[in-house]
């Protein structure tokens, strides 16, 4: 059986954590930041949980994460 490719931009974008759940960077942090609250640009600096929905897809792109 041939090896498996690891898709390597979701694997730049997700970070996993020991118990498989697929961690994210929140969107919306390039430009235009001066006009948000402070309560919101510190909410943006944690990491965002990925849907489940897109969990298993997200997975199966990157097949050598045991």
């Amino acid at each position: 059986m041939p090896k498996l490719k690891t898709n390597k931009s979701v694997a730049k974008k997700v970070k996993i954590t020991g118990r498989k759940k697929l961690l994210r960077r929140y969107t919306k942090q390039n430009h235009y930041n001066s006009k948000q609250t402070g309560k919101f640009k510190r909410f943006k600096r944690k990491d965002q949980r990925l849907f489940k929905a897109d969990e298993a897809n997200v997975l199966k792109a990157l097949p050598y994460t045991n």
